[in-house]
């Protein structure tokens, strides 16, 4: 699942100068109870440059719980900088080892689709290491689509499959994805002002989580190639809950992925030759 957890709002002192305080702002983000508070301060103070006042605004932002990323206007994945634009979602770490096992199912001259692409981070992790592979990307949110355009990637504007290339049916040997898998039920339980910010669309993936994912079990099969891998992330319990709807689909060799602490993060299966 997502990072939960809630974090007490704070304010800045106005009369402190903080440009060439790194302890003083690593303190501040801390007591606010940013947890990468000494990470956050030294890239608010590289995006300031200087320049006190926007140094200001950046920190005032992020006390609103303004995610980072939209902040400074990149994340880290996969040891890439991402562009990431205001009002898309923010690629966590925790999809990393997701999108390095999706790297290792595609062939060097294969084909890719990532759907719910957001900024385009898995897509990009993906045609940077398969740069002989073609790799596109969908997402439903035309702010999305423009942000992973400017990543560099090729994106079409629409709901999972459905602006997909026709040319691409049957010959695709991955298909990954981040979409929606948050039970509705537990949306509040999400970070604090996650919803001030984001939308609820990234996130709602109905009742117990798993309406998008059974979307995508079933339209990956008019585009994955026999023996092509699918791989999405997921939350606890949820790869379990999946497995009946793979083997009637035709998937074999389901496998839950977990993180080095046991918590699942994600599914794989091959669709059957």
């Amino acid at each position: 699942m997502l990072d939960l957890g809630r974090q007490p709002r704070f304010h800045r002192p106005r009369d402190r100068d903080l440009t060439n305080d790194l302890g003083a702002l690593t303190a501040l983000l801390s007591d606010a109870g940013f947890i990468a508070a000494d990470e956050e301060a030294d890239a608010l103070l590289a995006c300031a440059a200087g320049d006190v006042e926007r140094l200001h605004s950046l920190v005032d932002r992020r006390l609103t719980g303004e995610p980072l990323a939209w902040i400074i206007g990149h994340v880290s994945f996969c040891g890439l900088e991402i562009r990431v634009d205001p009002g898309v979602y923010v690629p966590r770490w925790q999809s990393e080892p997701l999108a390095r096992r999706a790297v290792e199912r595609l062939p060097a001259t294969g084909a890719a689709i990532d759907v719910c692409t957001g900024t385009g981070a898995i897509a990009r992790t993906l045609s940077t290491a398969r740069p002989g592979a073609r790799v596109v990307a969908s997402d439903i949110d035309e702010h999305a689509v423009a942000c992973a355009v400017a990543n560099g990637l090729e994106v079409y504007h629409g709901d999972l499959f459905e602006p997909i290339p026709r040319a691409l049916e049957g010959r695709v040997d991955v298909v990954v994805g981040v979409v929606p898998y948050v039970p509705t039920l537990a949306l509040p339980l999400l970070q604090r002002d996650t919803f001030t910010f984001e939308s609820p669309l990234a996130y709602d993936g109905g009742p117990d989580g798993t309406d998008v994912l059974r979307h995508v079990l079933i339209d990956s099969r008019q585009f994955l190639r026999r023996g092509g891998a699918l791989l999405l992330e997921c939350g606890g319990g949820q790869g379990d809950a999946l497995r009946d709807d793979l083997a009637r689909l035709g998937y074999l060799d389901v496998t839950v992925l977990s993180d080095e602490d046991g918590d699942e993060r994600g599914i794989e299966a091959t669709l059957g030759r």
